[in-house]
């Protein structure tokens, strides 16, 4: 018992930032074009969420991200430097097949939603040449983990209605993605913990929101 309290939690990280890194790039020239797709996934996200009626159309969208997410960058790359890789796999496809069999999303009339949805689907790439790193190494809505999680937070945030069987993946991956990243040394890992905390404030704010006006 005494032993495993000398660990830190850097000694349990299999790779190192460049090795990380270099993954996504080589991820990215793999899977080019599908960015475009992705990036045209996410548009119409922003603008099926807003409209009555599409709510299962955005679920079954953004599920099918989840589940690429899953398949083509945890199970067929990131197992290769990350033994726990399968179980995120595993994690992101059980999302995936819950906004797809469960889900509808529909977003509030909140006029700063639009805003705040097209924030997180560009905003991700962006810190990535802020960071400093080659544009080859960006990360993208429905390509890579990292954005996706960061977007349907956000979605999920401005939804009329709280799905919370939505939500515990999600949140797991910002604490294990916010830590790994931390580890890492990564001027970024702190976005998608704090945008999973900044949702979590919101979805608290508007319940209270409404147990005031039902009282």
């Amino acid at each position: 018992m005494s032993e495993w309290s000398t660990y830190r939690l850097s000694d349990l990280l299999m790779f190192s930032a460049r090795t990380y890194y270099r993954l996504i790039q080589l991820y990215n020239l793999e899977v080019w074009p599908l960015h475009l797709l992705a990036f045209a996934a996410g548009l119409a996200l922003v603008l099926c969420v807003r409209r009555t009626g599409a709510g299962r159309v955005a679920a079954i969208v953004l599920g099918i991200c989840w589940l690429w997410v899953a398949w083509a960058f945890h199970a067929e790359r990131y197992t290769a430097i990350n033994s726990a890789a399968p179980y995120f796999a595993a994690a992101f496809a059980v999302q995936g097949m819950l906004l797809i069999f469960a889900g509808r999303l529909h977003a509030s009339h909140d006029r700063f939603g639009p805003g705040v949805l097209s924030l997180a689907l560009l905003g991700y790439p962006l810190l990535t040449l802020l960071s400093g790193r080659p544009w080859q190494q960006a990360e993208m809505f429905g390509i890579a983990p990292d954005p996706t999680v960061a977007f349907t937070l956000a979605l999920l945030a401005l939804c009329q209605r709280v799905h919370w069987i939505l939500w515990p993946v999600p949140l797991l991956w910002s604490a294990v993605s916010g830590a790994t990243l931390w580890t890492m040394g990564a001027p970024n890992a702190w976005v998608v913990p704090l945008i999973a905390l900044l949702a979590l404030m919101r979805i608290i704010q508007r319940r209270r929101q409404r147990c005031a006006a039902g009282c």
